[in-house]
């Protein structure tokens, strides 16, 4: 593939080589930066219009401050690809995402350039304020104590985080600079009033003092900047075009800006480094995929890409014959809801990532995305129930993680009917830890009166949200994979499940296998390649983490010498509810042999999944393996039950 021509790019091994540049070479860095970037992500597939969008914010920062002396912190991260190749990783970019590859987001362990790992949104400025005080109480870390930078996007902004962070470092008053980078476009179009009013702010003709400084001469500056007789931020309100609502909350407020103009931003950089004393705000505005039309023509703006052909934007995305769970969830859920008037659904900045694209088209009026909101949106749902409407709360495992209390507090303490839709369960591959859904199942199970349910494939959950749909005697939640089903015959509908049952798959003798999920397959590969050593297992779905289907467990306890659990989650979910179960029913009393196969407590780097899986130690063949340790049959190297 043949690469572009970046000459001064090729100069830049660390963001001090950006020093050496007028302010018109940087311009050009910042042209071969954004090819830089498209060649890239067209090789490994990756988020792509996020980062095109910050190109001359990122050339602007790297060459005004100093990192990783100064700290910027880049809010999800997921724009970080053009950080990542002015900060010594350029060599690496093309491994972007894949096994043993740079991260898709910012991580600490990857490089002193990255002061804050994230991956989650609305954390960059809590983060910066943290950076800020420990560098006044005398703190020491990996390069140095400098400013503290956050850049967060409008979407990120809508989230209550942002803004009690923005309340705090208002209320110390420390040095401290935000970048709002406003692109009118999070994932999903920005929803609610901070969108609203971040327009009216462009509706104001910018001021024209700030036009002529933004374009240079140091002699255009206002006399407060040139006699530094004022303070910044007394000088900076006068400025302003609104910012009303963050100069309430302490900030000194510039913008907004034109982001792909370096003739604006380089001075601008310059002078609040210059003179910034308390917090500051500086708002720009970007267009996402900046750069690279097909970015720029799709809905998304190239949000999240498989690799592509860099002439036509066009994906190469593999073919599948089975739907995808989400596609799936997204069918079922339609179906109830044309049955039922009082089904709705949440969802948090995720539409179509959670399936509810087609929702919000055929149910306008009964389909909420609440930005990116989780805390709000769960007790949001809990109203919804109280009211009398039967909500479905789509998030993904690892972002449902933040509305934990509100699940705890407001949902569950109030045994109200909500109906958690989990998608992402399990490992997700090129996303990695953050985006993993390890955690659910243990920290929905052990909630009172919480019924969780896991699908083994597609048809199982399509009869998980008609059980959903059908239950309104507490909350309930269901959780899926991400990718593609393993293509099974779906029904038309749904049909609700009897509560805290599972269902026999197969019966064998010896070992009884209970899988809980979507790692049925694999038990059943594995009872295949155990059947040619005459070892014929039992197999159990369990359908249920809670209630647990206490008669069929135990029976199988009884009539097993070994029962082993499978599940795709960490320590303390599925497999512990079931030992609790069996220690409770003197079942070890008996000599059963028991083990529990769960994701190993580590978090997992990026890979494929089923790379991901077998690191885990929860493919067919460590599910072989397992049996065979357990009932003491010996393995001979290289043959089935080894990955050699």
């Amino acid at each position: 593939m043949t690469r572009p021509d970046t000459p001064l790019l090729d100069k830049v091994a660390s963001p001090a080589d950006l020093k050496q540049f007028s302010d018109a070479q940087l311009k050009q860095v910042a042209g071969e930066l954004r090819a830089e970037t498209i060649s890239a992500v067209s090789e490994t597939g990756g988020h792509l219009g996020a980062g095109l969008g910050v190109i001359e914010l990122t050339v602007a920062l790297h060459a005004i401050f100093d990192a990783p002396k100064d700290k910027i912190i880049w809010d999800v991260s997921h724009q970080s690809y053009p950080h990542k190749i002015l900060t010594g990783r350029r060599d690496r970019i093309r491994t972007l995402r894949q096994k043993d590859g740079l991260s898709g987001f910012t991580k600490r362990s990857e490089s002193p350039y990255d002061p804050f790992g994230a991956a989650h949104s609305s954390t960059s400025i809590s983060a910066a304020l943290g950076f800020a005080v420990a560098r006044d109480l005398g703190g020491a870390c990996e390069g140095g104590a400098g400013d503290a930078i956050a850049v967060i996007g409008d979407g990120a902004m809508s989230a209550g985080m942002a803004f009690e962070a923005m309340n705090n470092a208002g209320h110390l008053g420390k040095r401290l600079i935000v970048i709002l980078n406003d692109n009118e476009m999070s994932i999903a179009p920005p929803v609610g009033a901070l969108s609203s009013y971040l327009s009216k702010l462009y509706a104001g003709e910018p001021f024209q003092e700030l036009k002529a400084a933004a374009k240079g001469a140091v002699s255009l500056l206002p006399p407060p900047f040139r006699e530094g007789a004022k303070r910044a931020k007394d000088m900076l309100k006068g400025m302003t075009v609104g910012g009303t609502l963050f100069e309430a909350l302490g900030f000194s407020y510039i913008g907004p800006l034109n982001g792909h103009d370096m003739g604006q931003l380089l001075p601008v950089l310059r002078t609040v480094k210059e003179r910034a004393t308390g917090p500051i705000l500086i708002h720009i505005n970007t267009v996402k995929g900046k750069g690279y039309a097909p970015a720029e023509a799709a809905d998304d703006k190239g949000h999240a890409t498989a690799k592509f052909d860099l002439v036509t934007g066009k994906q190469v995305k593999a073919k599948s014959n089975a739907p995808s769970y989400t596609s799936v969830f997204s069918r079922a859920l339609l179906a109830e809801a044309a049955q039922d008037p009082k089904i709705c659904a949440v969802t948090a900045a995720m539409p179509d990532g959670t399936g509810l694209g087609l929702f919000a088209e055929r149910y306008p009026s009964r389909c909420f995305d609440v930005g990116i909101a989780e805390q709000h949106g769960v007790t949001f749902t809990a109203a919804l129930a109280a009211g009398g409407m039967k909500p479905f709360c789509a998030m993904y495992s690892t972002f449902l993680q933040r509305g934990y209390d509100q699940v705890v507090h407001d949902v569950a303490i109030q045994r109200l009917p909500v109906r958690f839709a989990i998608d992402r369960a399990g490992l997700v591959g090129a996303d990695g830890a953050t985006h993993a859904g390890s955690f659910d199942v243990a920290f929905l199970a052990n909630l009172p009166g919480m019924v969780v349910m896991a699908a083994a494939d597609e048809a199982e959950l399509m009869h998980m949200v008609a059980t959903a749909a059908a239950h309104d005697e507490g909350p309930i939640a269901f959780r899926y994979p991400r990718g593609e089903g393993v293509g099974v015959e779906l029904p038309e509908r749904g049909t609700p499940l009897d509560i805290g049952k599972g269902r026999m798959i197969q019966t064998g003798g010896r070992v009884a296998l209970l899988s809980f999920g979507t790692r049925l397959a694999e038990v059943q590969k594995a009872a295949e390649a155990l059947g040619a050593r005459g070892i014929t297992p039992t197999i159990a779905d369990a359908r249920f983490a809670k209630p647990l289907d206490r008669e069929m467990i135990l029976d199988l306890a009884a009539t097993h010498e070994a029962l082993i659990t499978i599940e795709e989650g960490a320590i303390g979910g599925f497999g512990s509810h079931v030992a609790q179960l069996l220690a409770e029913q003197g079942a070890f009393d008996q000599g059963l042999k028991y083990r529990s196969m769960v994701l190993p407590d580590i978090f997992i780097d990026q890979s494929s999944p089923e790379d991901m899986y077998r690191t885990a130690a929860l493919s067919a063949a460590d599910i072989e393996a397992k049996v065979l340790e357990v009932l003491g049959v010996a393995q001979i190297a290289g043959q089935s039950g080894t990955r050699a």
